[in-house]
């Protein structure tokens, strides 16, 4: 079961059917989607999606996703799940765009690697990033993330592999486990 989490600024708790209309504009956001995934979907695929979250994610005990509030307010999107990049698990997250700058990205990634280290017991956790998503390459990079390699997508993109390892972890300020 997923837990709820609280950083300094944010509340990361499981996600409630409610939050399908922030969920779905979220990542029918261009400046989010673009790079989510393969990139922008379409609203149909974004409520399945939404709905997946609660039939095979939850329902299975699949991984951790949560939603993100900061003052009381949906912000946006966190999970940790197995990735086939690597032998291991990897975070993803998004805020809203109006959050972006505010330092919110470090503390929520922060929050998710810490959730990964102390209460999964994992020692390295993953992050996939677009080449050039450049202010989500800096926020792992202020963490503790260290880019591994790079894949060449069949579209002629570049995606970087990076990994933190538990010891050279950078704790966000603010950041913390603990449920609620």
């Amino acid at each position: 079961m997923t837990p709820t989490l609280r950083t300094e600024r944010l509340l990361l708790e499981p996600y409630v059917p409610d939050d399908q209309e922030d969920f779905v504009a979220l990542f029918q956001d261009r400046r989010v989607s673009r790079w989510m995934g393969d990139g922008p979907t379409g609203e149909a695929e974004c409520r399945a999606l939404f709905g997946r979250i609660f039939t095979k994610v939850y329902a299975l005990d699949a991984f951790d996703v949560w939603a993100v509030r900061h003052n009381g307010r949906f912000a946006g999107h966190a999970e940790i799940k197995p990735t086939d990049v690597a032998e291991g698990y990897e975070i993803v997250y998004a805020l809203t765009p109006a959050l972006w700058g505010s330092g919110l990205g470090r503390e929520l990634a922060g929050a998710i690697v810490a959730y990964g280290f102390d209460v999964m017991g994992l020692t390295e956790v993953y992050a996939t990033v677009a080449a050039p998503n450049s202010a989500s390459l800096a926020v792992l990079d202020r963490i503790g993330f260290e880019h591994v390699r790079d894949i060449a997508e069949d579209d002629g993109s570049v995606t970087r592999v990076l990994t933190c390892r538990r010891g050279t972890a950078r704790r966000a300020a603010g950041s913390a486990g603990g449920g609620g």
